[in-house]
This record gives C-alpha cells, sequence and structure tokens, in this order.
C-alpha cells in the first residue's frame, strides 16, 4: 500500500471519529433543550426552585406518594401563605409537595421565611407566573378591584403541575385542621374533572353573606340578559361553588382541555361584558361555574368552611370552628387583618418573618408588633 493511501485512509478516519463526536454532542444539547423546554409551560410559567437543601432523612420522614397543594403567594399576602402551609405541614403524615406561584419580587422574601425557621424542613418549588398569558383575556376594569394576576393560576394548572395526576388547589386566606390527605383522597366521578364545594349545600350557606349579592346561585354571577349566556341553558338557581379550594383530575383536565374553555370564556367576556353587574365573589369564578356546570364532584362541607371573611363578626360557634378541617376567610376580612373574626386560629399558624417585613397585628392595640 502506498503511502499516499495510507493518508487517505487516515484522514477518512479522522473524520469519522470527528462526526461521531459531533452526532454525540448534538444529542447532548437536544437533551438539554428538551428539558429546558419541559421546565417552562407554553403559558409563561418557570419553574425557579427546587426542594430546599436537607438531609435525605428530613426529606423522607413523611411517607406515602406525593400530594401536590398549589397556592398563590401575592407579595402583600405571604404571611397569609406561611401560615398555610404550617397548618397543613403541622397536621399530616402525608408526603406534600407545596407548588408556590409567585412573581418575580417575592421569591427571595419566601426562601428566607423558609430556611431561616421551622418551616425549614418543608418541601416545595417556587414557580414564576407571567402576567402576558392574561392579556387578551382579563378586562382592565374587571370588578371592584384592581385585577390581580395570580388569582388566575388556577386555571393554568397543567403548566403547573404538568406531572401529576391529582393536584390540590388553595386559596392563601385558609387554614387546615386536618390530615390534607383526606381531602386529597376526595372521589371524582368518571368525566369529572374536579370536586368544588357546592355553596347551596354547604353547612356555610346557613348563614346570610350581606352586600354580595346571591351568594350561591348563578344568577348572582352572569347576565341573564346576554345572548351567550341563555345559550349555555343554565338555570339561573342552579347552586353555585367557591373556586378557593378545590381537588382537580389533572389527567381528566388535560382530556377535556379544561384551560382552553376557561380561557374562551375569558375572551368572550371581555367583548361581551357576560358578568353580573353586581357579581357575588371573584372574577375568576365564571368562567369556572361555565365550564364544570353540572360537571364537578362535591369536597365534604368540613373541608370547606368559608366565609370567616364576609364580616368582622362570628358566625359560627367556638366548637364547630374547632370540628372544621379547613377554614376559609373569603371575604373582606383577612385573618391577619385587624378587625377579622376567628384570628387567634388563624395566630395559632403564623410563623414569624425573619426579615421583619411582616409583623402581626395585635387586636385590641393601636401598634403593631411581631408574635
Amino acid at each position: 500500500m502506498t503511502l499516499r493511501k495510507v493518508n487517505i485512509i487516515v484522514i477518512l478516519l479522522a473524520l469519522v471519529v470527528f462526526l461521531l463526536v459531533l452526532h454525540h454532542n448534538l444529542l447532548g444539547l437536544s437533551d438539554i433543550l428538551k428539558r429546558q423546554i419541559s421546565e417552562s409551560g407554553p403559558s409563561g410559567f418557570d419553574r425557579v426552585d427546587v426542594l430546599p437543601e436537607a438531609p435525605d432523612s428530613v426529606l423522607n420522614v413523611k411517607g406515602g406518594n406525593e400530594i401536590p397543594v398549589v397556592i398563590t403567594a401575592a407579595d402583600s399576602r405571604l404571611q397569609g401563605v406561611i401560615a398555610a402551609i404550617n397548618s397543613i405541614s403541622s397536621n399530616t403524615k402525608a408526603n406534600v409537595l407545596f407548588y408556590i406561584v409567585t412573581m418575580n419580587d417575592t421569591k427571595e422574601h419566601l426562601r428566607s421565611w423558609f430556611s431561616d425557621t421551622e418551616l425549614k424542613k418543608v418541601n416545595y418549588k417556587i414557580l414564576n407566573f407571567n402576567p402576558r398569558v392574561l392579556e387578551g383575556k382579563v378586562r382592565a376594569d374587571a370588578g371592584a378591584d384592581p385585577v390581580k394576576p395570580l388569582t388566575f393560576a388556577r386555571f393554568y394548572l397543567p403548566d403547573l403541575v404538568p406531572d401529576v395526576d391529582k393536584a390540590i388547589y388553595l386559596d392563601d386566606d385558609i387554614i387546615v385542621q386536618d390530615d390534607i390527605q383526606e381531602l386529597y383522597n376526595t372521589p371524582i366521578k368518571e368525566g369529572h374533572a374536579a370536586a368544588f364545594s357546592d355553596d347551596c349545600d354547604s353547612v356555610t350557606s346557613k348563614f346570610l353573606v350581606r352586600g354580595a349579592g346571591n351568594q350561591y346561585n348563578y344568577i348572582g354571577f352572569f347576565d341573564y340578559k346576554k345572548e351567550s349566556i341563555r345559550k349555555l341553558e343554565m338555570k339561573a338557581s342552579t347552586c353555585s361553588f367557591n373556586p378557593g379550594v378545590f381537588v382537580a383530575n389533572m389527567t381528566e383536565w388535560k382530556r377535556q382541555n379544561i384551560t382552553s374553555q376557561l380561557e374562551k370564556w375569558m375572551k368572550l367576556n371581555v367583548a361581551e361584558e357576560l358578568y353580573s353587574k353586581t357579581l357575588a365573589g371573584s372574577i375568576t369564578a365564571p368562567p369556572l361555574l361555565i365550564v364544570f356546570y353540572q360537571r364537578h364532584s362535591k369536597i365534604d362541607p368540613m373541608w370547606h368552611v368559608r366565609h370567616l371573611g364576609s364580616s368582622s363578626g362570628k358566625r359560627y360557634s367556638p366548637q364547630f370552628i374547632k370540628a372544621a378541617k379547613l377554614l376559609h376567610w373569603n371575604g373582606h376580612f383577612k385573618p391577619w387583618g385587624r378587625t377579622a373574626s376567628y384570628a387567634d386560629v388563624w395566630e395559632k399558624w403564623y410563623v414569624t418573618d425573619p426579615t421583619g417585613k411582616f409583623t402581626l397585628i395585635r387586636r385590641h392595640s393601636d401598634v403593631e408588633i411581631e408574635k
């Protein structure tokens, strides 16, 4: 074999080796890109935190299947989120993973609240919500208060928890007094994507809520003069439900494209103003009421005792409050406010803010002091 032929063979071999290495590197880059895409949902949700650093023995203290709990964390209401999470974590032996949905300006504050207090053993992930996902879907003048983007995060559960079959969504103004595993085990009928608390079937419906219009029926949420509403043939007397606490079958949610259905009615309301002028509840409720009309399962009423924030007065007996499994201060009077009812129940689960930004308001006092 001549020297020239040997040189050609060596060059060809080198070229083959180079191509193999290049192919391998491209495959690796492709895998990285796929992981990045999977960690950033199409609707603007980014995973920005992982489980807090802790020994394996801490992370594995509570066994069983993972229970995903989704809760939003607005900057001005972090004390509520912290108390809610503390009450859940303290009252269960289950393996709970909290998905905390927030905006960029609250991430570091949340991390310090977990890492510098007794909450350091809590398992959580922080997810960033991009409000641009709501462009064209929410009216600027919707409701009596300015639009709060995080209230719509519950519409996008598949983006928040893409890899789970079932999840719990909770508002931040709640306290759980029993094992969250029981709520997670709420039976959801075949073909239903979620379980809610029906208002007129709840123990709370026995108490009139002043100033909230028709609190327990669809007539309080929709303008039945609108053709789009009439075409749905939803009975105005139908019992409404409260979307502040619910259990979602994520498989069914995705199969039925629930998020797309909700967005459809959000956009239609922007164009046609479908909501009642005396809206009984938040502007997030109507799309859910339409999409889940007569197609949702029910939560045990004791797992959603609500309207604690509808007035400053006490509507329930101490015995009933103690027996309730989940308390919800929906309404204007939040448990961290000066005039809230049953504030002592909420304060039991409050964890002092290590940064000092939030302080606990003591009742019957003109000053704010930390717990």
